[in-house]
């Protein structure tokens, strides 16, 4: 028998696949479902609940023992305190790498441990070397689904045992093991929403935390077109539900351009999208997983998860990174992070302050 690995499990197919691959390797297998949001919708249901049901079904199938840890107050203080933060600011947080640095690979790797398990794995798409004492996060195979985005702000110690079984998967592979194997979440719909949260109305959710100031929306010029429910609903680069569709722009469909928390104002344009185009931007709280490569080097970058690597230029600074574009980027969105790449691994990555280069 192999090391004892504890598979973090979510309830969903990726993870179920993660956990028969190791068991199928030799290795011995615990799950582990986290509980991180306790909270229950108006008709007292808790799809955390329903998570774990499916949990113990896939590890009954498999024929490996379960185990559940309750991390609400870790998450609660750790990521979803930051994420209001980030809002009631103005800005754009990304919840999904706070969660796996601040919960997944911190005190579930430290529960993991106690349980005796040597190694710990999850069902994310990418993979990682431990080579000479260094732990480097790869790329995944199927590049729709890398999930490195994701894991940028991961150090080498909490690189260190881990394992990740998708990494030379595609989804379409994943779900027909799941079949084939007769696993209960090979046709279970993929998860979406605020990490541990999952899916609601976003707006409303929001409210119950952070009172909405309504305010006007206007133009670059400064002419008033209409009211937005709150700075703190709106994004760079949105279209959808500005509710100006009686003034619709001569050129196009109208987008947010800026959020003016000073003003409470919402800019928006039409047509022309330059407004939205920087050639650069500023980051901070910066994490290389290997050593960076020097003072200055040029790699590709991400700016948004779904968005193609994009040629940079990188140079240290005391604040933290100045990044330099090839070409303009569209919408680069404060709170978001920018994460580094090379040919074959994430290099780190660092939350984005601003952008610079635009017109506006």
């Amino acid at each position: 028998m192999k090391a004892r690995v504890a598979v973090g499990m979510s309830g969903g197919v990726d993870s179920s696949v993660a956990a028969l691959l190791l068991k199928e390797a030799g290795y011995d297998v615990v799950g582990l479902f986290m509980r991180n949001w306790e909270e229950r919708d108006k008709n007292g249901v808790c799809s955390a609940d329903d998570d774990f049901e499916d949990v113990k079904r896939v590890c009954d199938v498999i024929g490996m023992p379960y185990y559940t840890v309750n991390f609400a107050k870790e998450y609660l203080d750790r990521v979803f305190s930051h994420f209001l933060e980030e809002y009631r600011a103005g800005r754009t947080p990304n919840p999904d790498v706070l969660c796996n640095r601040e919960i997944k690979f911190g005190p579930f790797k430290e529960y993991a441990r106690d349980l005796g398990a040597e190694l710990v794995a999850t069902g994310h798409y990418c993979g990682v070397s431990h080579e000479g004492g260094v732990h480097r996060l790869l790329k995944a195979a199927d590049a729709d689904k890398d999930q490195t985005y994701f894991l940028n702000q991961l150090t080498q110690k909490q690189l260190e045992g881990v394992l990740f079984p998708l990494a030379r998967l595609t989804k379409k592979e994943v779900r027909s093991i799941a079949e084939e194997r007769g696993l209960p979440t090979a046709k279970k719909k993929d998860s979406t929403g605020v990490c541990f949260i999952g899916e609601r109305n976003f707006r409303k959710f929001l409210e119950g935390y952070l009172p909405a100031r309504p305010g006007k929306i206007v133009t670059l010029s400064g002419e008033t077109v209409g009211e937005h429910g709150g700075l703190m609903y709106y994004t760079l680069g949105q279209r959808r539900g500005l509710d100006l569709g009686g003034r619709k722009g001569e050129d196009g469909r109208w987008f947010v351009v800026k959020k003016d928390l000073a003003r409470n104002e919402l800019v928006v344009s039409h047509g022309d999208e330059a407004p939205l185009y920087s050639r650069g931007c500023l980051v901070s709280h910066v994490n290389f997983i290997p050593a960076p490569p020097a003072e200055e080097f040029d790699c590709t970058a991400k700016f948004r998860y779904r968005q193609g690597e994009q040629r940079v230029h990188v140079k240290r600074t005391e604040e933290g990174l100045r990044i330099d574009f090839a070409e303009l980027q569209r919408a680069v969105t404060e709170g978001q992070y920018a994460v580094l790449y090379d040919e074959t691994a994430c290099l780190g990555g660092g939350v984005i302050e601003s952008s610079f280069g635009g017109s506006v």
